[in-house]
């Protein structure tokens, strides 16, 4: 499939897909998050992710969204490119982006078998409604190990830190 046939525009399309692979008996990991500098550690999560499954499905926040959860100067690429990128990946089966802080509500139009999140998060630390729509669905929730030293924040960080002026 092209990169750009995975990108899924509406909600409602999105909740077709998931049906008709239900219907096919596929088996659907659900992931969301920013994405906002792909690294290391976001392409061994997804990896690990889509082999707990026949189709990963990744819901990406919109840039308002990001700016309300990470703060200013936030996201560093936009939705569509972000979304281009985790497309162009192997593992990911379809990219959605969305506008709202919390995606109970993609949640529950795709209704996966499985939700997967890195072990930063727990049952107890994951947001009320999402939890509640999980619940609702049904889903196993998996938290996976991340991958040391590897988070946008901290390249964000080493970029920081490097001399004002670089050879490159």
């Amino acid at each position: 499939m092209h990169c750009a046939d995975k990108l899924v525009e509406t909600l409602e399309e999105l909740q077709r897909i998931a049906q008709q692979l239900r219907s096919r008996r596929k088996r659907i990991v659900f992931t969301n998050g920013c994405f906002d500098l792909i690294h290391r550690g976001h392409i061994e999560f997804l990896c690990q992710a889509r082999g707990l499954g026949d189709v990963l499905i990744v819901a990406v926040n919109g840039d308002d969204s990001v700016r309300r959860l990470k703060g200013p100067g936030r996201p560093l690429m936009k939705q569509e490119d972000r979304a281009m990128l985790l497309a162009a990946l192997e593992c990911v089966d379809y990219v959605y982006i969305f506008d709202e802080p919390r995606c109970g509500g993609v949640i529950r139009a795709v209704c996966p078998d499985v939700y997967v999140k890195a072990k930063d998060y727990t049952p107890d630390t994951l947001d009320p409604q999402e939890k509640a729509s999980l619940q609702e669905c049904g889903a196993q929730m998996v938290f996976l190990e991340p991958v040391a030293d590897y988070s946008t924040t901290n390249i964000i960080r080493r970029i920081k830190s490097l001399p004002d002026q670089l050879e490159v």
